[in-house]
């Protein structure tokens, strides 16, 4: 799945509480889903393992992955819940309400269930903050319906409440794995601004602001972005250069002077380098496309 297509949105999202010895078996979500055990205490079993739950336990399915929950005899476990996808599914046709849960195998249909997230989640964690979690939890309880015109306005804020919520959820999750570290998120924010006003200070002035080592400074840059810092910023440049090849009438060389580079033959050949072709073709080629447009759509 591309990065570009995540978008998360969520369905339905509630306080559950189970009775004592309540079960809810043989589950498989057509969606993905999150649990969060405020109280009382549980079970859930997936993967042919039982995994106990608490207070603070934070449980992640996957889509289509079958589970079963069985609540305490004399603590039932309370569960704040939700429902979601990466990127939204409509599945209306198939269900009369968000609330997709299919609790027999043999009624599964396979091709509603929802994308996978591109970088795996551990499905049992533990949070230690748990009244935050549930507070954010809150911020986008829905009832257990689609949009309507009467919930359109009150469903953007909570999807905006969700987002936000799922940013502090796999900045959690996935602490350890492919999330860049927050401290750079911020970094690259500000090094945009920068890029964008011709203000780019010395990679120094970053990284020490950071209080780290210039080493560990590019070794996070580069998790964060895949790049080094010097190839972000000509890659962003360029973008810039792009457009003003394509959008003003302003020369190659007072584009190349605009973005900071040190010559016009730096700049041609770093252009040409990165995007297959020099400046004054791409220019040359955009010019043509828009002059066969205006043909093709004419009177």
């Amino acid at each position: 799945m591309d990065f570009a297509n995540l978008h998360p949105y969520v369905y339905h999202a509630c306080l559950y509480p189970f009775s004592r010895g309540q079960n809810s078996l043989s589950r498989t979500c057509y969606a993905s889903s999150l649990y969060l055990i405020s109280e009382g205490k549980g079970i859930i079993r997936f993967r042919g393992e039982d995994h106990p739950v608490v207070p603070g336990s934070l449980v992640y399915m996957p889509p289509g992955l079958l589970h079963d929950w069985y609540a305490d005899l004399e603590e039932p476990m309370v569960h704040y819940c939700c429902y979601f996808d990466w990127m939204y599914i409509d599945r209306r046709e198939a269900f009369s309400t968000p609330n997709m849960i299919c609790f027999d195998l043999s009624q599964l249909q396979p091709s509603l269930i929802g994308p996978a997230f591109p970088v795996p989640i551990p499905e049992l964690m533990m949070v230690s903050k748990l009244r935050i979690w549930m507070d954010g939890f809150e911020t986008f309880f829905n009832n257990n319906e689609y949009i309507n015109e009467r919930t359109y306005y009150r469903g953007l804020k909570i999807q905006s409440n969700f987002q936000q919520f799922m940013e502090y959820f796999l900045n959690f999750a996935l602490r350890e794995n492919n999330i860049p570290d927050p401290r750079m998120l911020h970094l690259l924010e500000r090094l945009d601004q920068d890029l964008m006003t011709g203000s780019v200070k010395p990679l120094e002035v970053y990284f020490r602001e950071l209080h780290i080592s210039r080493g560990y400074f590019f070794e996070k840059f580069h998790q964060a972005t895949g790049l080094s810092p010097t190839q972000y910023m000509n890659h962003f440049r360029i973008n810039r250069a792009k457009d003003d090849l394509r959008f003003s009438h302003l020369s190659i060389t007072e584009i190349s002077e605009k973005y900071g580079f040190s010559s016009v033959h730096y700049f041609s050949k770093l252009f040409k380098q990165l995007t297959g072709t020099p400046p004054k073709e791409y220019r040359a080629a955009y010019i043509s496309e828009g002059l066969r447009q205006v043909e093709v759509f004419a009177p």
